[in-house]
């Protein structure tokens, strides 16, 4: 049996609170990222947000625009411009790395609800949000019992 692909790549991202308030209020143009193990994000792909902290839960989703991956000055020198909600705490998180990414965030719409990681471990005993991101996959059951829920009250809210 041959296994059906995503329209589009999708990723689940942790995000502390304040960078996620940013991102959904539109100050944020730019998440950044360590390269180092994971492979980099595809441009258009959906990001969805679980924000981590105190909130802990799935918030909403954003698509990735440009997708900057280079040294951290590089990054650094792309994704800090005035404007961009990128603060000196991401440069500070992003140096000394061998590789650093930048994507651009586009189209960030909070779901009708939050899910928390109380309600997915319901659903999904043992559950744990990755540390940084990862791809979720076709048959994945964060994907297929929540998430697309999730983004089924989204069609016609873009």
């Amino acid at each position: 049996m041959e296994e059906e692909l995503l329209e589009e790549p999708i990723y689940l991202m942790s995000i502390k609170p304040q960078y996620a308030r940013a991102i959904f209020a539109g100050r944020k143009k730019y998440e950044l990222r360590r390269l180092k193990g994971v492979p980099p994000i595809e441009e258009g792909s959906v990001i969805v947000v679980y924000v981590s902290g105190k909130i802990k839960s799935i918030v909403g989703e954003f698509r990735a625009g440009r997708v900057i991956q280079a040294t951290p000055e590089k990054v650094w020198s792309i994704a800090s411009t005035p404007g961009s909600g990128v603060g000196e705490d991401a440069w500070n998180y992003i140096k000394g790395a061998g590789r650093a990414m930048a994507i651009e965030v586009l189209e960030a719409v909070m779901y009708e609800r939050p899910v928390t990681l109380e309600e997915i471990r319901r659903v999904i005993p043992g559950w744990n949000p990755p540390f940084s991101y990862k791809r979720l996959m076709e048959g994945d059951p964060l994907l297929e019992l929540i998430i697309s829920r999730l983004r089924s009250g989204l069609r016609g809210r873009r």
